[in-house]
């Protein structure tokens, strides 16, 4: 990101100038009414020495050994244990040099600045607000844990609550969510993009790290007050950058896994254009069958994984059997349907995967034993393959293919539902049709996102369709 546009740098501004003013009661001889906070009752040791504790803090945490990439390095504990000892303008004060001192990575340098500083500086004089509101001066003074305890979480929500409604406001605005759209196909992308990144659901995902960081800056000020001082109150931070490095490292992995899946997933979409997408809709379909079916969140993210991974053996099959146009003949179908064994020795070593693996085996027998390649049935095809089943055979109807026309939902849920028993099971069925119906298809690579050869579509072909839904997938 180059430059900013020019809504995103009035934004910015905006945000800076809304800290700016929440600093200045904290000033000496500021012109603002210094009810609030009067800068006679700050003790402006605490403030420099938080704010010095934090901006080390900072510069450690977005250190390439110890940075955690998901959160952009910003620690918290330090800020919230401002807020719990401070009045809310010298409490903002002390977030102020880390912010504008810690290193950036991407362009432009000085707007992110800017905005992280305003960002922070608002979110902790809130939290200093709402800590003060619930009486949290009081009980971190007296040492009164349970009432202390109180009002740390009411500062814990109200200070996540302004970071996730702030970053998101920069997001909409740098982030493509246009008021506007040139075309259905991009509004519906927006409106997806929308969706999945709601505001609420990112506050959900940061309320639990922030709330962790909460209980470590009410120990630090609670140490801070108590006979044993400000040099207890260090010996919190330890601890914390400890957990902080396994979380690190937890999401680096994570992130590595990610760009494994994502290499042999564009390797399958660069050998067989005409499926370009379906594998990210199949994981898609499988995540909200895993859903519906009340499996865990680790369970549901590994049946991910076996939906975009179901087709990578399609890599050791010949493209032009892959892309034509016209029916199989035996020889050529024995060859393709050997693409489940080709994946399975791909991923076989990939630990990470788990059952995963077998689902890339096994996608493609049927309950009746007639599927391929061992003909399993019943209850000898594992569960992850029967999810994948339907997953798979939904997107390959619902989606135009060198050799069929795509078929509305609707019918393509019907075709399922016939086919319950004999090929697929009906548990996942219905699960998928429960799913749509309450929440629809909104797939995130859409059929129209995919690379097509130029010309019309080809018609339908003599597949056996109607017995083999998506029969060449």
């Amino acid at each position: 990101m180059e430059a900013l546009p020019a809504r995103a740098r009035v934004y910015v501004a905006g945000v800076a100038v809304a800290g700016l003013l929440c600093l200045l009661p904290a000033v000496p001889l500021s012109p603002l009414p210094v009810r609030a906070a009067p800068a006679a009752d700050v003790s402006w040791r605490a403030v420099a020495s938080l704010a010095v504790l934090y901006a080390c803090c900072e510069r450690l945490a977005r250190s390439r050994q110890l940075g955690a990439p998901h959160s952009g390095g910003t620690f918290h504990p330090v800020l919230l244990a401002a807020a719990f000892l401070l009045p809310p303008s010298a409490a903002a004060l002390v977030a102020l040099p880390g912010a504008l001192l810690a290193p950036v990575e991407q362009r432009p340098f000085l707007a992110r600045r800017v905005g992280r500083a305003g960002q922070l500086t608002l979110a902790v004089w809130a939290a200093s607000r709402a800590h003060r509101a619930a009486g949290g001066g009081e009980a971190v003074a007296a040492g009164d844990v349970p009432a202390a305890l109180g009002a740390a979480g009411a500062a814990v929500l109200v200070f996540c609550l302004v970071l996730t409604l702030l970053d998101r406001g920069i997001v909409v605005l740098v982030g493509g969510l246009p008021l506007r759209s040139g075309s259905r196909t991009a509004w519906r992308t927006t409106r997806q993009r929308t969706r999945r990144t709601a505001w609420w659901r990112l506050f959900l995902r940061s309320l639990a790290p922030v709330t962790v960081h909460g209980l470590a800056g009410l120990m630090m000020a609670l140490l801070w007050r108590s006979p044993h001082g400000p040099v207890a109150a260090l010996l919190v931070l330890p601890p914390m950058y400890v957990s902080w490095w396994a979380f690190a490292q937890y999401h680096r992995e994570r992130a590595a896994h990610q760009a494994t899946i994502r290499a042999l997933v564009q390797a399958v979409d660069i050998k067989d254009g005409y499926t370009r997408g379906h594998s990210e809709r199949v994981g898609q379909a499988s995540t909200m069958i895993a859903r519906e079916l009340g499996m865990d969140d680790e369970r549901t993210e590994v049946l991910r994984f076996a939906g975009i991974l179901h087709d990578v053996g399609k890599l050791g099959v010949p493209t032009r059997l892959l892309t034509k146009d016209g029916p199989l003949t035996p020889e050529e179908r024995r060859v393709i349907e050997l693409h489940p064994e080709y994946g399975h020795e791909m991923v076989r070593g990939i630990s990470f995967l788990g059952e995963a693996r077998a689902a890339v085996l096994h996608h493609h027998e049927r309950l009746d034993g007639s599927g391929y390649p061992y003909g399993l049935a019943g209850g000898q095809i594992p569960e992850s393959a029967r999810v994948v089943a339907v997953a798979d055979a939904f997107d390959a109807m619902t989606s135009n293919r060198s050799y069929s026309r795509a078929r509305p939902v609707p019918v393509a849920l019907d075709e399922l539902q016939r086919c319950a028993g004999g090929h697929f099971d009906p548990r996942m069925v219905e699960a998928l049709v429960r799913a749509i119906g309450r929440t629809g298809w909104h797939p995130a690579v859409t059929a129209e996102d995919a690379r097509r050869p130029v010309g019309p579509p080809a018609p339908p072909v003599a597949e056996p369709a109607a017995d083999s839904p998506g029969a060449r997938r």
